[in-house]
């Protein structure tokens, strides 16, 4: 197992862990959750045996009863020892000062807790006997907990972030009748789509995170028993560039990596990935439920969006949605100003987030009277472009329609194609990739390059630039976006990126936010990007090599998005085949799994998109 040094990541990631489960951060305020709160550790047996470390956090005023809320997490419950406790509990501020009782679990297989640990362990239907999953583990807790934890008024709720996310999903699978609310926030909804792959493209940034769950431990611990390796270079770029291709990654893991194995062991989406997805089986939910997320998440966008639309459709309970203008997890925090990479987005977003939603949903269900509705609005969404909060009767918008746009010759982004066929080309070398990003320190989970100026990749000639005249009336995009390429390559493999720009105006002013060597006068605000690995272009199942130089159609979804391009501006699209280190190099020769290709298969070769290409949005009417 080879080792190398990298400290400044192990900074990075030991903070990740702890930022998305310890939801109440940053505040200005002291509280002492020790004056307000009583500790109790607890191993609770689930009912094949397994036993799980089970964190109580209790009011000490015992004049009511209290609902419960728990996170069952894979990052720890620490500090363990009822002695010790944490700076701030429960989802938010407001739901700690006010009281209730705040539980954490470390699930099965990790820390604390015995068992063997399963990455997005497969929910099973109609479990049997002593069979379990997530959702009757969370039932046999549930079951426990109000049996046996005092003071409580029989009603639980639910919440998580990132990987504690997909847990509370998990939750409402339970069945358990005193569920009777739930919150997955940023949640995952399937790694084949979410965190680690997008459409089948390994995301390369992630790579050193597999050893957070791909290391088994056989006994309870406190203490980390995973190893991450290390390098001696905060530039990612040149690190994975001279690594070359995945399979020479090998050398800085052992045979233990369980996860990374199963990586590169199911290139495709097979029964491996489909049976460890969680959207496929939210049907007849009966808990309340609130998705929230952020539109500048690097990590889950489809989850908490294919979680809400899934429910939505195969459900009759009460249902939100809100997205705010966050990274991964950043409404869990209270800064004043809201900032991703160099665009503010306004103040005490979050702040109001969690005092005016995330605790009106949760009071409701957990203290107040289900039989009036809830007094919040189906879709809450922040426009990104206009700065402000939208509300929605339903997500998306019924008033939103179709519309599109075509990539033509001479960088031009138009509503009607021409009829002449004309094809923009570019050469793709995977010796000179293009960065997702012009910063040289490139971290693990990638979050400023959301909104980073797209300005640096529209002026290299292996990235297609297309976009619109100076728009004269303000166009609002609300919902999902598709891009419908014709395209071709000398080769038989390729990657595809499609990138959304607002386009600034010259005379746009700088904040106090922005990089010192960049102006926002004509800046290049990335909206949303995806990628699609070519071979999937028509099954995630069944990948298939392109042939050479022949027109081939590409569709790729990009995530929703709430994003006003004002009067003044214009809608850039970029068309590009690499997006490095956050997304690995594909060879651009077709082999059958990419993580053992080999140097000699990587070639540079020619891709053209046709003019017959386009994007559709989806536009909300304005009356």
């Amino acid at each position: 197992m080879k080792t190398i040094y990298f400290y400044v990541f192990a900074v990075i990631f030991t903070l990740h862990p702890v930022f998305a489960q310890d939801a109440v951060t940053q505040q200005t305020e002291t509280y002492n959750v020790e004056d307000h709160y009583t500790k109790q550790e607890v191993m609770i047996t689930m009912r094949d045996g397994i036993k799980l470390h089970t964190t109580i956090y209790s009011p000490k005023d015992r004049s009511q009863t209290y609902p419960m809320l728990m996170m069952r997490t894979p990052y720890s419950c620490k500090p363990y020892g009822e002695g010790e406790f944490k700076e701030n509990i429960g989802p938010n501020r407001y739901l700690m000062k006010e009281g209730n009782i705040m539980v954490y679990q470390d699930v099965r297989g990790r820390w604390n807790s015995e068992g063997v640990y399963d990455n997005m362990r497969a929910f099973i239907p109609n479990k049997k006997g002593k069979q379990f999953d997530e959702a009757s583990d969370t039932y046999d807790t549930i079951e426990w907990l109000v049996n046996n934890v005092e003071n409580n008024n029989g009603k639980v709720g639910t919440w998580g972030i990132s990987y504690p996310g997909f847990y509370a999903t998990y939750s409402v699978l339970s069945g358990h009748p005193a569920l009777k609310a739930a919150s997955p926030q940023a949640c995952i909804g399937d790694f084949f789509f979410d965190d680690f792959i997008h459409n089948g493209a390994f995301l390369l940034s992630y790579w050193r995170a597999t050893s957070v769950f791909g290391y088994m431990k056989e006994t309870p611990v406190k203490e980390a028993w995973y190893q991450f390796p290390e390098i001696t270079t905060e530039d990612q770029y040149q690190f994975f560039l001279d690594a070359g291709p995945l399979s020479n990654l090998n050398s800085y893991y052992g045979d233990e990596n369980v996860f990374w194995n199963q990586i590169k062991a199911h290139p495709n989406y097979d029964e491996f990935w489909q049976s460890r997805g969680i959207i496929q089986h939210l049907k007849k939910v009966k808990p309340a439920t609130m998705i929230v997320g952020g539109l500048f998440d690097a990590e889950d966008l489809y989850g908490p969006f294919s979680t809400y639309k899934s429910i939505e459709a195969n459900s009759n309970n009460s249902n939100i949605v809100v997205f705010g203008p966050w990274s991964h997890g950043d409404w869990a925090r209270t800064s004043d100003r809201q900032v991703i990479g160099n665009m503010y987005f306004g103040d005490s977003i979050s702040d109001s987030f969690q005092k005016n939603i995330e605790t009106k949903f949760f009071n409701h269900f957990l203290k107040g009277d289900t039989k009036e509705a809830l007094d919040l609005p189906e879709a809450q969404m922040f426009d990104t472009g206009k700065k402000e909060w939208v509300s929605f009767e339903t997500w998306p918008p019924k008033n939103a329609s179709k519309e599109s746009y075509f990539m033509q010759p001479y960088q031009k982004l138009t509503k009607q194609a021409n009829r002449m066929i004309a094809t923009s080309d570019f050469v793709s070398d995977p010796k000179k990739p293009v960065p997702y990003s012009e910063d040289v320190k490139m971290v693990f989970t990638p979050r400023k390059f959301m909104t980073d100026d797209q300005r640096f990749a529209a002026r290299r000639p292996d990235v297609l630039v297309f976009e619109t005249e100076i728009l004269e009336n303000e166009i609002t995009l609300a919902g999902e976006i598709m891009a419908k390429l014709n395209v071709a390559t000398t080769g038989t493999a390729a990657d595809w990126i499609v990138k959304v720009i607002d386009v600034f105006p010259g005379d746009t002013e700088n904040t106090a936010d922005v990089q010192d060597h960049l102006k926002l006068s004509n800046y290049h605000m990335m909206v949303r990007s995806e990628v699609m690995r070519g071979r999937f272009r028509n099954n995630m199942s069944a990948p298939e090599p392109f042939v050479p130089n022949q027109k081939t159609a590409v569709n790729i979804k990009l995530q929703d998005v709430c994003h006003t391009f004002k009067k003044g501006h214009k809608i850039q699209i970029q068309i590009q085949s690499t997006f490095f280190p956050y997304i690995d190099v594909n060879p651009q020769t077709y082999v059958d799994n990419i993580f053992e290709a080999k140097a000699e298969d990587f070639k540079t070769q020619t891709h053209k998109v046709y003019n017959d290409s386009s994007i559709e949005f989806s536009v909300l009417k304005t009356n």
